[in-house]
This record gives C-alpha cells, structure tokens and sequence, in this order.
C-alpha cells in the first residue's frame, strides 16, 4: 500500500522541519513549501491526499491558496493559524478547509488530525461503484425536485447536478435520511464527522450555510428545506 502524501505549507523553518519529523517517522511522504504564491503549484506537481496550510503565507495567503485548490479538487486541507478570531476560522472553512488548528500546537494533536481526515477520507473513496447500487438503496434519498445520492457523490436539484464538497453533502445526506428530526450541532459532529473530530460546534453552522446557498431557491416552491430550530440544532423539513 503506498505510502500517503502530505503537503506542508508554512514560512516558518522550525515548524516545517518538525512536522517532516514526525509524519516521516510515521511512514508519510512528506512534499515542502514556504512561499504562498508556489504553493498551488507544489500542489498540483506533488499531488498529495492532504494538505496542512498555514493561513499568513508571503505572496499569497493560505485562503487564497484554499480557493485555488478547491476550484480544482477536494483533497482534504487543514489549516493552521496563529490567529485566534472566531471570523479567521469561519472565513476558511467557508472555503472549503476541512479542519482548523490554531498555533501553537503539539505535533502529536496534527499527527492524529491529519490521520482522522484520512480515516473519513478513505472511507468514502472505498464506497462501492455507482453500478453496485441496487434499486431502493438506502445510500440514495429522493424527494420531488431532490435527491443526494451517497454512492456517487452527487446532489441533484430540479434536474440539474451541483457540486458539494465531501462533507457537505455527507451533512446533508444524513439530515435528509431523517425528516422533520431535530438534531442539535453535536449531534451531527458525532454522526457526520465522527468521535475523532477535534473542531467546534461553529463548523455544522458553516456547512449548514454553504448548503443552503446551493440547494434553497427563495423563487421557487419547495417541499423540502432545512429550517433552524432556534436553541436546538437543525432539521430537515418536508411538507
């Protein structure tokens, strides 16, 4: 089995020099970059299944560099920042960063995330194939005018596919295999991202927003949507 690549993005020397350390003594195979305007370019050159990017980068910034990447692939990102504003976080998990790690941090803490990300990743890439399916699958929910199909990653609404990150549609998919249940934020950490997530409850917040721009037309009547239960947590409504 071949070793997993990761990607270290970071202009500071001494924290890159650790974490090679480490995730090498773990059998990683570890790629550098400690300029932000190369780091999208060591990206597609080295190809890694993770990667772990500083936010504050010369020439340009681990945001930036997140919006790039997710234009083209959904390889996992964490991000690492020394900043502590709530708004930072937001800001990169809207992006499409799958965790957070504020500095400073111990290796150890970025050694189990990483592992953890990797664990749901390989976990959904060993589903089986679209033609395993079978007719009345319970990986496939359909209601009038949607439908999340778990098998090929695909959510379709009106007819027309839309392109959601891996966890969005993970969160979306178990909110919709429930109807009209209640679910508060950890909750849905514990069912949809599992005992081995370190983030916060904020990150269903944001996931739940991302959502919402995708599937919800204000224009169009629906009979599905998901509605926040004030003080509980969120549900996926069908009328």
């Amino acid at each position: 089995m071949a070793a997993n690549k990761v990607l270290l993005v970071d202009d500071d020397p001494g924290i890159i020099e650790v974490l090679k350390l480490y995730f090498e003594k773990e059998g990683y195979q570890v790629s550098t970059c400690m300029q932000g305007d190369k780091a999208v370019a060591a990206f597609n050159s080295f190809v890694p299944d993770i990667v772990i990017l500083d936010l504050m980068l010369p020439g340009m910034d681990g945001n930036d560099i997140c919006r790039e990447i997710r234009k083209t692939s959904e390889c996992p990102i964490i991000m690492l920042t020394a900043r502590t504003d709530t708004l930072d976080k937001i800001v990169g998990l809207e992006l499409g960063a799958d965790d957070y790690i504020p500095k400073p941090f111990e290796p150890k803490e970025v050694l189990a995330r990483v592992k953890a990300v990797l664990r749901r990743t390989d976990k959904r890439d060993s589903a089986p194939a679209a033609s395993d399916n079978k007719e009345g699958s319970t990986d496939v929910i359909t209601y009038p005018g949607f439908s999340v199909d778990k098998i090929r990653y695909v959510v379709s609404v009106d007819g027309n596919e839309i392109y959601m990150p891996p966890k969005e549609l993970e969160l979306l998919f178990f909110l919709a295999s429930n109807p009209n249940r209640v679910f508060t934020r950890e909750q849905l950490l514990e069912n949809v991202w599992g005992y081995d997530f370190y983030g916060e409850s904020r990150t269903v917040d944001v996931h739940i927003k991302r959502i919402r721009e995708k599937i919800e037309n204000p224009d169009r009547e629906q009979n599905w949507s998901i509605k926040t239960v004030w003080s509980k947590g969120y549900k996926f409504e069908t009328r």
